[in-house]
C-alpha cells in the first residue's frame, strides 16, 4: 500500500477549497491520523521525494525512514483494582462508649463542715446520651434507688466521717459503659450533744 500527497487527488474540485495551501495543510493531516490509526502498531515507511512531496507506505523505500506508530492506549474498567467500599464516617467514641467520665464534685479530699447533706456532679465526655444513667455507689454500696440520667444527685442524710464516691454509666440494657475513679472526702459535724446539732431526719 502506498500513500502520496492526497490533496493533490482532489484539486478538480475547487468548489471545495480543497487546493488551497491551508486546506492541504488540514487534508494532510487527517491523512496521516487515518495512517497512524491503520498501521497501529506495524512498522511506516516515510520519505520526501523530489518535489517535497511526504510519502508513506508499509514498503521500505530508497531514503525512507522507518515510523514506528505504537499501539492506541486503551482502557478497560474490568481491568482496574476493585473499588475500595465506603468507610463509616468516624467518630471519636465508639458507639455506646464515652472518651471520659469523672465526679467533679466533691473534689479529692474535700472537707464539708457541719453538713448533714452533700451534692455530687458527675461530669461525660461526650454528654449523657439518652436511655443512659448513672448509677452512683457511695461506700462501696452502690446507690439503685437514686440511679438516673441526672448528672446531680443529692447524698441526704451523709454521715459525718471519711467517705469514698465513684459512679458508673449504664446503657439502657444495664451494662457498665465508663466508671469514674475513686473520689474520697470528709463531713465534718457537730457532736451530737451540741445544741446546734439539727434534729435526727
Amino acid at each position: 500500500m502506498h500513500f502520496t500527497d492526497a490533496a493533490s487527488h482532489f484539486c478538480p474540485a475547487r468548489l471545495l477549497g480543497l487546493c488551497w495551501f491551508p486546506m492541504r495543510g488540514i487534508l494532510f493531516t487527517l491523512i496521516s491520523i487515518a495512517c497512524s490509526v491503520a498501521y497501529a502498531g506495524t512498522t511506516v515507511y516515510k520519505w520526501v521525494d523530489d518535489n517535497g512531496i511526504t510519502h508513506y507506505s508499509d514498503q521500505p523505500h530508497e531514503k525512507a525512514e522507518k515510523v514506528q506508530v505504537r499501539d492506541p492506549a486503551t482502557y478497560s474498567s474490568k481491568n482496574g483494582p476493585p473499588a475500595a467500599p465506603p468507610q463509616p464516617p468516624s467518630d471519636n467514641a465508639a458507639p455506646g462508649k464515652y472518651d471520659s467520665c469523672a465526679v467533679s464534685q466533691p473534689t479529692q479530699d474535700q472537707v464539708f463542715l457541719n453538713v448533714y447533706s452533700a451534692q455530687v456532679s458527675v461530669d461525660t465526655v461526650p454528654v449523657l446520651r439518652p436511655g443512659d444513667r448513672i448509677v452512683l455507689t457511695l461506700d462501696g454500696r452502690p446507690l439503685t434507688d437514686q440511679a438516673g440520667s441526672q448528672t446531680s444527685f443529692t447524698l441526704d442524710p451523709i454521715d459525718r466521717g471519711t467517705h469514698t464516691i465513684e459512679a458508673t454509666v449504664q446503657d439502657p440494657a444495664g451494662q457498665p459503659v465508663c466508671t469514674t475513679p475513686t473520689v474520697t472526702f470528709h463531713v465534718r459535724q457537730n457532736s451530737v450533744k451540741s445544741p446546734t446539732h439539727p434534729p435526727a431526719h
